[in-house]
């Protein structure tokens, strides 16, 4: 009786080892894809949260430290758009990045069969 259950335990625990095995491919390419797609763009909304972008534009038009003079307004119409290029600048860097990894994440069950193949090969 043992020996019975023993069996049809590692019958079952290799079945679904084998099932695992095939379906992953299946789930790294739509919940696994879907997954990787969301985080990707919630890092690049946060990073924009973070640099404040939306806000430096909403501003550019409100003179800085409440100075209305002539020479203020200028200076501070100037400091944001330098400010707004440089954090547009390292947002969309930001976003490449995120994008690189996405694609990394699309190639790299790929390049790992590939690797197994050339290693086996010889």
């Amino acid at each position: 009786m043992v020996q019975k259950v023993t069996s049809g335990l590692i019958r079952d625990v290799f079945l679904d080892i084998i099932r695992e095995i095939l379906y992953f491919p299946i789930w790294w390419y739509t919940k696994g894809l879907a997954m990787a797609a969301n985080f990707s763009w919630q890092r690049i909304k946060n990073m924009e949260v973070r640099l404040g972008v939306k806000v430096w534009v909403v501003n550019i038009f409100k003179p800085m430290f409440g100075q209305r003079d002539i020479a203020g307004v200028l200076i501070s119409f100037f400091m944001r758009i330098f400010q707004i290029i440089g954090r547009m600048l390292v947002l969309i860097l930001w976003t490449v990045i995120m994008i690189l990894v996405f694609f990394v994440w699309i190639v790299l069950p790929l390049f790992v069969v590939l690797g197994i193949i050339l290693n086996l090969a010889g």
